[in-house]
């Protein structure tokens, strides 16, 4: 007690401590975990939009700049009158390849008319991050053998995003300084009109092991055969936003079209733009 005038006041007790009860801890928990998961969710949610939005920002960007170097270096090679293209001709050799330049550009009617890309030479990480990347121990466009590519499904361009979407029949088309192939993709056992038995049971599309080669080997499937005719394979990562496998497309070549001259070099070819793009017509 304290002494005033007034008289004596009682002094301030202690504040009354509460007890949590076991509900109360429970509540604690949960609200916790609560906060917890949304926190999570938000990284989560922050890592897709960076990975899907942000990288395919910068992988478009990329693949601008290869297309642009592409082009201009063809451009200075009719300038310079160079008779040895950039790719040689199929059959022959030619000057090694710097990885992650454009070697030659990518064209499938099925995926829409606007797709187009440029292929880069190079299978790694920063290869594929500027667009499809050419394994660099296969073949070359319209060469004899598997010109083989890799390219993101999700994320960094995702330039084969929709590669399940191919067909027997449909054709991927590659442009090259002096040539235009276009290639078929292949069919189930029996469905391909290959000049070679070996090829008939190559499938049109596959679902393979991340480990398995066999698939850009020069007859695809069949390790140390001699090839007779010109394949073209595309993979990517199955299913889509995981690596667990691999999606393979297989297809043949069905036609080339030399390049055309003068201010209309760059163009498509008739005979390839309205078998395939029919809409377009010349």
């Amino acid at each position: 007690m304290v002494d005033t005038a007034e008289g004596p006041v009682p002094e301030p007790s202690a504040p009354e401590r509460s007890v949590r009860t076991r509900g109360d801890w429970v509540r604690f928990v949960l609200r916790g975990i609560g906060q917890l998961m949304i926190t999570l969710g938000v990284i989560v949610g922050l890592f897709v939009v960076y990975e899907v939005y942000v990288t395919n920002y910068f992988s478009h960007q990329a693949q601008e700049r290869v297309q642009h170097a592409l082009r201009q270096q063809w451009l200075r090679d009719v300038q310079h009158g160079r008779g040895d293209p950039l790719l040689p001709l199929p059959g022959t050799s030619g000057p090694s390849l710097p990885d992650g330049n454009g070697i030659a550009f990518l064209y499938i009617p099925r995926l829409g008319s606007d797709y187009g890309w440029a292929i880069v030479e190079g299978t790694n990480a920063s290869d594929l991050e500027k667009g499809p990347g050419h394994y660099t121990w296969t073949q070359l466009p319209g060469q004899n053998g598997n010109f083989a590519l890799a390219g993101h499904r999700v994320g960094k361009g995702e330039p084969f995003l929709n590669l399940d979407h191919l067909q027997f029949g449909d054709a991927v088309i590659v442009e090259t300084e002096s040539q235009w192939f276009v290639y078929r993709v292949m069919g189930a056992p029996g469905d391909v009109e290959a000049p070679d038995p070996r090829y008939h049971d190559v499938p049109g599309r596959e679902i393979v092991d991340p480990s398995d080669g066999a698939v850009a080997d020069p007859v695809p499937d069949h390790p140390g055969m001699h090839p007779t005719s010109a394949v073209m394979t595309m993979t990517t990562c199955n299913p889509k936003f995981t690596a667990q496998n691999r999606m393979v497309v297989h297809a043949m070549l069905a036609q080339s079209v030399p390049a055309l001259r003068g201010k209309h070099r760059f163009a498509m070819p008739d005979s390839i733009k309205n078998a395939y793009y029919p809409s377009r017509g010349s």
